[in-house]
Formats: C-alpha cells, structure tokens, sequence
C-alpha cells in the first residue's frame, strides 16, 4: 500500500514526558516530507498551541486538525471547517456540570474560561493544562461561569472536564447523553471528558481532511496514543499505536511502535516509510494517478 498522509497525535506521541520533541522525531518529520508525504497534526489542542508544535516539526503550509476534529485550519481564523457547541446549549451544559466537584475549561482558540475548582488529585491537577498549553491563552478564572455565560454568551468548539471522582464522570456522561443530542463525547481517562460539537471526533476531522486533499483513509497513516485516537486508529490505512498507549489504544492499531520516550514515532517512520518511494516518482511511473 501506497502512503500518501501521515497524521501524528501531539502529547504523548511527538512530545515526551519532559515537554520536549527529541532531535529524531524532527528529522523522521523531515524525510517523510522529502518523499513528498503529507504530515499533518491531529490533536485534541487548539489550534495556536497545535501551530506551534508544528512549527517546531517544521511542518509548513499543512491544515491542521485540532480540537479531535472540530476545527481544521492553515491559518487561525480561516478553517476549512470549524463546528462549535450553540450558545445555550453550552450555557447549559455547563450549568449542569457546576452540580459536580469537578474543574470545567471552555477552550477556544483565543482564550479559555474556566471555573476556580481546585482537584484533589495531585497526578490529574498537574496534568489539566497540558493538552491546552495555557500560554496560547487569555486565561479567566471565575466562580460560576454559567454567571459568566449569562452576561457573556459564548459558543465552544471543545469542553474539557476534569473530575473529582470517576463515579460522577460515569453519572454526567450518562445525563448528558440523554439530555442533548447536540452534542458528541470523548472520554480521554478515568477521570477526563472532553464534550465537542455533535459529529465531531477524529476519525471525522481526518475524513473531513481527506476530501479537501483527495486523500482516501486508506492511503493515511495515524500515529497515537490516546483513547480519542482509537476510531481513526482503526479506520485508516495504517494505525500506530505508541508503546506507552493503554491496552485498549494497541487492540484497536494494526503495529505497536516505541513510546513517546523511545523514539517511537521515529522508529515507526524508518521501519515503513523507507522502502516506498517517493510520490513523484510514483506518479512518474504512473504507479500513483492522483
């Protein structure tokens, strides 16, 4: 099979643990690009935090799918799509989720509003911010934002909620699948849910994606980790799941490389990018059409 696309996961897959995309990973970027690959971003970020990783990759001129598929954009403020929670709607999901210990952060690509819920769990407190990169930010901190809301209504592309306990993460899901069909959900762990636009999730953000370049699924291949990642995973041509991935993600991929640690998305690229040619020459030989 002939790649055409390659689709990396940001945390957990290009970055490591230590906030840093080692020296491999740019270059593994570097000479699947010189074989005329796609390299794109799909990430659960926004896409100012998402522009930046890619720039560091170098990868230049790519729409990027950010916020699992609810916007996929070159330039901030011009998406080739871009799908947001209604206003009051959000406004009541959000009045709803205020019933629950929990911190709640409406995250757009120009700010995020969040309430001033301090979490007990030391490991999940640490790690809120991190998908969302908070220096792409305006940050506001409030008591109630549906108080906020009221006076200041607002659409959202993505919804993050950390939870106190993972009963009431079980118990909100539940209500809110009932309560709104407006809406889709991605529980990313025990204790993370993200809520999104109804119809939005990866696997759609890269079909989406695919028609603007008139790249089939099957010529993609996804690298991830994450349990947003499992659809797309098992729908493209190729899906990777990276070492440090949870049982689940690996059942769900068709190989299993090093983790975010190891080099994993460097190692995956040398083991099958290096024995296909490049695309121009595989157009040349009228061995690829398109």
């Amino acid at each position: 099979m002939i790649y055409r696309l390659l689709a990396l996961n940001v945390d957990g897959t290009v970055i490591q643990d230590n906030g840093r995309i080692h020296k491999s990973t740019k270059e593994a970027i570097a000479y699947v690009q010189q074989k005329g690959v796609y390299v794109t971003l799909l990430t659960s970020r926004s896409f100012p935090s998402a522009r930046k990783v890619a720039k560091a990759l170098k990868i230049n001129n790519a729409m990027l799918v950010t916020h699992q598929g609810a916007y996929i954009a070159q330039q901030l403020g011009k998406p080739v799509m871009a799908k947001l929670i209604p206003e009051d709607v959000t406004y009541e999901i959000i009045r709803f989720l205020e019933g629950f210990p929990c911190q709640i952060r409406i995250v757009h690509d120009e700010y995020s509003l969040a309430n001033k819920y301090k979490l007990n769990h030391n490991l999940l407190a640490k790690t809120v911010f991190t998908t969302g990169d908070p220096m792409f930010y305006s940050q506001q901190f409030v008591d109630s934002i549906s108080d906020t809301l009221k006076d200041d209504p607002a659409t959202a592309p993505k919804i993050e909620v950390y939870f106190e306990y993972e009963d009431d993460l079980t118990d909100a899901r539940e209500a809110l699948v009932s309560m709104f069909s407006e809406i889709n959900m991605t529980q990313l762990n025990d204790l993370r849910l993200d809520i999104l636009p109804q119809g939005v999730s990866k696997l759609n953000g890269m079909i989406s994606l695919g028609e603007q370049l008139g790249i089939a699924l099957k010529e993609m291949v996804v690298i991830g980790d994450g349990q947003d990642d499992i659809e797309i995973l098992k729908a493209c041509g190729l899906g990777v799941a990276m070492g440090n991935a949870s049982p689940e993600v690996k059942r769900a991929s068709d190989w299993v490389t090093r983790s975010n640690n190891q080099n994993g998305v460097a190692y995956m690229v040398k083991e099958h990018f290096r024995k296909q040619h490049p695309i121009s020459f595989l157009r040349k030989m009228n061995i690829l059409k398109k």
